[in-house]
């Protein structure tokens, strides 16, 4: 699936189940976004995102703590895990949120090279209701990805938001 007809499939179910989302990227540096954004109409659906791609961007702007960046470091599942919640937090409109971190090269550390982890935190009513309106529960997950070897920068970054796409679609798609 292209990029193109992955965020066609999103903005389709965007628009079918009237839900919004938000975005924070690092290593995409708002591609994931900026792919959305070609769709006309998605405004009524995309709620914006946020470019961190600093571990300093991710302190000021998601709250990110420096230990949690120092260990188990920026490119973990804790720590897109935790963007993908903290972007949801501050975003109370949007109903999803996708995150994504990871070393796509080059001068990675060799260990890390290619390695992308991808985040997905779903804002969801549940349980008993409260005065202030229904209990709000979220759930949140991480995937790690794997760019392939020789893949360029480029190519890694095009393939990383295909991968968002599908997983926000796979995502809507489960909660119709």
């Amino acid at each position: 699936m292209s990029t193109s007809s992955a965020a066609r499939r999103v903005a389709r179910l965007l628009k079918a189940t009237g839900r919004k989302v938000v975005f924070a990227e690092s290593c995409t540096g708002g591609l994931v976004s900026g792919a959305l954004t070609k769709i006309p109409g998605i405004s009524n659906y995309h709620c914006g995102g946020v470019v961190v791609y600093r571990n300093e961007t991710k302190m000021a702007y998601l709250d990110i703590p420096a230990e949690l960046l120092d260990d188990p470091g920026p490119v973990s599942a804790a720590v897109t895990e935790l963007m993908a919640s903290k972007v949801l937090e501050k975003t109370p409109e949007a109903d999803f949120a996708l995150s994504v971190t990871g070393h796509l090269g080059p001068n990675a550390p060799p260990q890390l090279d290619g390695t992308v982890y991808a985040a997905i935190a779903v804002r969801s009513a549940r349980g008993a209701r409260s005065t202030s309106g229904p209990a709000r529960r979220l759930d949140r997950r991480a995937r790690r990805l794997k760019c392939r070897r020789g893949d360029s920068r480029v190519v890694r970054q095009r393939w990383v938001v295909e991968q968002m796409l599908r997983l926000l679609g796979d995502e809507l798609e489960a909660r119709q």
